[in-house]
């Protein structure tokens, strides 16, 4: 017996009333909260659940009855399918507005904690080609757009661009991303045309087959650039004719490298990383100072608005020039160099060792002779033993990933006892969290939201803790 598909719910002529996470919004219809992507507060519209539970339900506009005058005309032709830039259609002061208040929340319903007035937010003066990186997927199952899948013509199914949300092996095909200087998209348009002209397949990710895998283009605001290709499998005609199209093609390229992986994951963090043309790295200038960038190196992917980031953080600890400072999650050592001239000493400490091995570099590179770098994983690291041997920190900056700090981060941090902590977050949620943990011997004196990433629910925010 054929199963009885469910019935469509539609709600009609709704409000949204405003913003939540993850960049979607909100609306409210009796005691019901629905979340829907793509709108903004004050527009009326019907709702199509696409979700429902107990208390929410999440759905998609299928018809709009009335624009917000809270809304900006979309800039991108991708806009509403790609997942990257779901903000465009609001103007960016209210941008601001949203990620300023998703700050206060965070911290006051997670954290529940005392807190001083939150700073306004300082926005980033750039809001279109602002990223340095950028990774893009092959694939051979390309999104299709609504007309395209109802229609009876055949399409190229292969693609080169950003992963649907949601749809793991689902290729959206990009014609231009505004988020990184145009060189990105003519590299990326001549790859995937040189590709079709010369047959080379498309990797299929449900299946693990094909020979293109990914790109990663990644920018300074030097001027250089860094290309990393990266094969499913070895064919050495074809990379090298390829590479050598490249090469041809974008002289300006500075470090052209690539990988072979035949894993089952797209990451590179594990494989070999092969210079075909130039150098293996490039350099990012920041106050007088480079940093060595590889190609599995973390670096702020807002370069300008990075600088911003760091000397909120630098004014926060507040050096005098006598202090030891620990700097968690460093990375290349940005934060660490970028700090060492205003105290005696830096010990940084990071899970990723090509990462650590670059921090080094960068400290030498920029005569830095008081700075230490240790690579492992945070909570096995950083332990009592290791704070007898090293000495017991006046300052530490933790910037740790999404996730937030482990419990033995925090504990370890919480026996420490530094008379100062800048912490550092992606993810204003999970900080709350670590906020509400240190409360025990730390108070919040200064609170500074920063925006790396326009048109985008994420924020940066930096707060400055210290001891009771």
């Amino acid at each position: 017996m054929a199963r009885k598909s469910k019935p469509i719910t539609i709600l009609e002529n709704v409000t949204i009333t405003d913003v939540a996470a993850e960049g979607k919004a909100i609306a409210r219809v009796d005691d019901l909260v629905v979340f829907i992507p793509f709108v903004a507060p004050g527009d009326v519209v019907d709702i199509q659940l696409t979700r429902k539970r107990k208390q929410f339900a999440e759905g998609k506009a299928i018809r709009f009855h009335h624009y917000s005058e809270k809304r900006a005309t979309p800039f991108c032709e991708h806009f509403g399918i790609c997942g990257g830039c779901k903000w465009q259609h609001l103007p960016y002061s209210e941008q601001l507005k949203f990620k300023q208040q998703q700050v206060i929340d965070n911290l006051t319903r997670i954290g529940k904690i005392d807190l001083p007035s939150i700073s306004p937010i300082i926005g980033s003066e750039k809001t279109d080609f602002y990223r340095n990186k950028l990774e893009y997927t092959f694939s051979n199952k390309r999104w299709l757009t609504d007309d395209e899948r109802f229609s009876e013509t055949r399409f190229d199914m292969d693609a080169l661009g950003f992963h649907i949300p949601g749809m793991f092996d689902k290729v959206l095909d990009i014609n231009k991303c505004w988020l990184q200087e145009d060189i990105s998209n003519r590299i990326r348009l001549s790859i995937k045309a040189f590709c079709k002209q010369h047959d080379y397949t498309f990797f299929d990710l449900r299946n693990q087959i094909g020979f293109m895998r990914n790109l990663i283009i990644r920018t300074t605001s030097t001027g250089e650039l860094m290309v990393i290709v990266i094969f499913y499998k070895e064919d050495i005609d074809k990379r090298k004719n390829l590479l050598n199209h490249l090469v041809s093609s974008f002289p300006e390229i500075s470090s052209l490298q690539y990988v072979i992986n035949g894993k089952a994951n797209d990451t590179i963090t594990d494989q070999e990383v092969i210079v075909y043309k130039g150098s293996d790295c490039i350099y990012e200038e920041m106050e007088g100072l480079k940093f060595k960038i590889s190609p599995k190196s973390f670096y702020q992917t807002n370069s300008e608005q990075a600088y911003t980031l760091y000397k909120v953080a630098r004014n926060f600890a507040a050096l005098t020039g006598d202090e030891l400072v620990y700097d968690l999650y460093t990375g290349t050592g940005t934060i660490a160099n970028f700090v060492a001239a205003q105290c005696k000493q830096v010990i940084g400490i990071e899970y990723v060792p090509e990462a650590i091995e670059d921090a080094k570099v960068n400290a030498k590179l920029n005569n830095i002779e008081n700075t230490q770098f240790f690579a492992g994983d945070m909570k096995d690291l950083l332990t009592e033993d290791f704070i007898k041997q090293y000495g017991r920190p006046d300052v530490i900056i933790t910037d740790p990933p999404r996730a937030g700090m482990h419990d033995d981060v925090i504990n370890t941090i919480l026996s420490a006892s530094p008379k100062k902590i800048v912490y550092v977050s992606c993810n204003p949620a999970t900080q709350a969290r670590d906020l509400s943990l240190l409360d025990v011997k730390y108070s919040v004196l200064k609170v500074q939201p920063v925006d790396m990433f326009p048109h985008t629910h994420h924020v940066e925010n930096v707060v400055l803790l210290e001891k009771r």
